[in-house]
């Protein structure tokens, strides 16, 4: 029988503990991982073997916003990433599907449409609640910014997270282990690929992101 092996990431251990015996009584072949950090989910996918799927949580230490599931998507894309999120407004669904997302799940969601969630998405499939209607979200100007961060690279998409902190270019230089002219590097491609002119512009764009949605997250 083939084991399916989930990371479920969100820095609530409860939480965590709760969706990991719902997903338990009904997947005999399951092995589930925890993480709660965006480094404990990346420090799992680089030391061990891709997983089948991560249920992210939008909102944990190492995560602005749609950040985390950028990087991820970026570094490893051949990992399904479905966002479990206390928000449920359509632009923060909507938004998660353009970066990449194989579903979204509101935490308010009931536990036999979770285990359903997990079950389309390990076959393939994308999956939304059938009761949230994306048909009106008119987000032209978060799409257009959404359009622009896909073509950072995952270690841009890092440096941008680390700029969004307010650190100094040393100072993400050392927590990246590279050198300060690989930083500035970075930036300027960020600023490039952005269409901005500083780096306050850009963190500016990426916080357009996330808007008064986020509270909730």
């Amino acid at each position: 029988m083939t084991t399916h092996r989930i990371i479920i990431a969100d820095d609530h251990p409860l939480f965590r503990d709760a969706l990991g015996q719902a997903l338990r009584d009904v997947f005999t072949d399951l092995a589930i991982e925890e993480a709660g950090s965006l480094e404990d989910v990346i420090g799992i996918l680089e030391n061990s073997d891709a997983p089948d799927l991560v249920l992210l949580d939008l909102k944990m230490p190492g995560v602005q916003g749609f950040s985390g599931l950028m990087y991820l998507r970026a570094q490893f894309p051949e990992v399904p990433v479905v966002v479990v999120s206390a928000n449920e407004e359509p632009p923060v669904i909507r938004r998660s599907l353009d970066f990449g997302a194989s579903g979204f799940v509101p935490k308010s969601t009931p536990v036999d449409e979770i285990r359903d969630a997990v079950r389309k998405v390990l076959e393939g499939d994308i999956w939304i609640s059938p009761d949230i209607d994306l048909s009106r979200v008119d987000d032209s100007e978060s799409a257009q910014i959404a359009e622009r961060m896909a073509t950072l690279t995952p270690q841009q998409v890092r440096v941008l997270m680390m700029l969004g902190e307010g650190l100094l270019n040393k100072q993400i230089a050392y927590e990246l282990s590279v050198s300060e002219a690989t930083v500035k590097a970075h930036v300027s491609a960020i600023l490039q690929k952005l269409n901005v002119e500083s780096r306050t512009q850009a963190v500016i764009a990426a916080s357009r992101m996330n808007g008064s949605q986020w509270q909730d997250l």
